[in-house]
């Protein structure tokens, strides 16, 4: 946590499926700051079936990146709402070094420091597991998995008790292998440009959620 005590600026970085947006909010419970998942944003235009959202489904579904502009568009915007004057979790932004870049410039020009940039490491058997048995629901959004994040009850929400459920169409292996091939060429490169600046943090994201979790933790001190 920051010095100041006004909480932290954290990305959550890593390849599709390490377990970055379960982590994020885990992380957001605890610390009591915003979640900002670019995933999530660009779903929700998706699903008011505008035409920027149709663009960006047609991207999505075949496992492409969403052009910086928008994403950044709506990443400034969000950043500027009052929940966020106390810190904010990113989860899927930056994707790129460019992005990496321009993220930079736009939290100097508001006066914010990033505290960290974590990156959870999974190998790519595990990730392709991992995707292709999540699952969430309809209702809430609340996320499962087929083996490793089941309902307590056979087909009922924990959260909201909704008893239907869907898969994200991009989550298919053929998509999955795309997004790691784009994850290696665009995302990766972000990495050593974090870690010059002294930000990175490297997790194991391998055992259980609540091991990541509070290897998390221990970075920022989290009780």
């Amino acid at each position: 946590m920051n010095s100041n005590g006004l909480g932290i600026h954290v990305v959550l970085t890593g390849a599709p499926g390490c377990g970055k947006g379960t982590q994020a909010r885990l992380l957001k419970e605890r610390v009591a700051i915003p979640h900002l998942s670019t995933g999530e944003m660009l779903r929700a235009e998706v699903q008011t079936g505008s035409a920027l959202g149709l663009e960006i489904k047609a991207l999505i579904d075949d496992g492409n990146l969403v052009p910086d502009e928008m994403i950044i568009k709506m990443l400034e915007k969000r950043i500027d709402e009052d929940d966020c004057k106390n810190g904010f979790i990113l989860d899927g932004f930056p994707r790129t070094l460019p992005q990496a870049e321009v993220l930079d410039k736009m939290l100097e020009k508001k006066g914010i420091t990033l505290d960290a940039v974590i990156e959870i490491q999974v190998p790519d058997e595990i990730i392709m597991e991992r995707i292709l048995g999540r699952y969430a629901c309809m209702k809430c959004g609340h996320g499962y998995h087929d083996k490793h994040q089941k309902p307590k009850v056979y087909g009922v929400c924990d959260e909201c008790g909704a008893t239907e459920f869907y898969r994200r169409i991009d989550d298919n292996r053929n998509t999955v292998q795309n997004r790691l091939v784009n994850y290696r060429a665009l995302t990766y490169p972000t990495i050593p440009y974090f870690e010059k600046k002294g930000l990175l943090r490297c997790v194991d994201g391998t055992g259980s959620i609540e091991a990541v979790s509070n290897k998390i933790d221990s970075l920022f001190a989290v009780a």
